[in-house]
């Protein structure tokens, strides 16, 4: 079983930066893709940006020219950078891992954490 642990929410001013961190831990797992998505109350979840086991990287048109994905593959972690943030950046962010565990393919989510953008 795998485990996401989300980091970097809070609080930030219109035109700001903010990093998030998710690290997955578990046995015997290999990741085959992870992501970052979002929620507003009331609204369904959104992808934010994806980046596979390979690097590559899909972005939500609403925030590609601000966001950048990466990962660290020897710390299972991945990384989102986000820049210029507006008001309506602020959502949930959930973290997501599709991955291997020797046996089958299993998707896993985090607990999410909140990102508020306002002055």
């Amino acid at each position: 079983q795998v485990q996401l642990v989300e980091s970097g929410g809070g609080l930030v001013q219109p035109g700001g930066s903010l990093r998030l961190s998710c690290a997955a831990s578990g046995s015997r797992f290999s990741i085959n893709a992870m992501g970052w998505y979002r929620q507003v109350p009331g609204k369904e979840r959104e992808l934010v940006a994806t980046i596979t086991g390979s690097g590559s990287t899909n972005y939500a048109n609403s925030v590609k020219d601000r966001v950048t994905i990466s990962k660290d593959d020897a710390k299972n972690t991945v990384y989102v950078q986000m820049n210029s943030l507006k008001p309506e950046d602020t959502a949930v962010y959930y973290c997501y891992a599709f991955y291997w565990n020797g046996v089958q393919y299993r998707e896993v989510w985090g607990q999410g954490t909140l990102v508020t953008v306002s002055s």
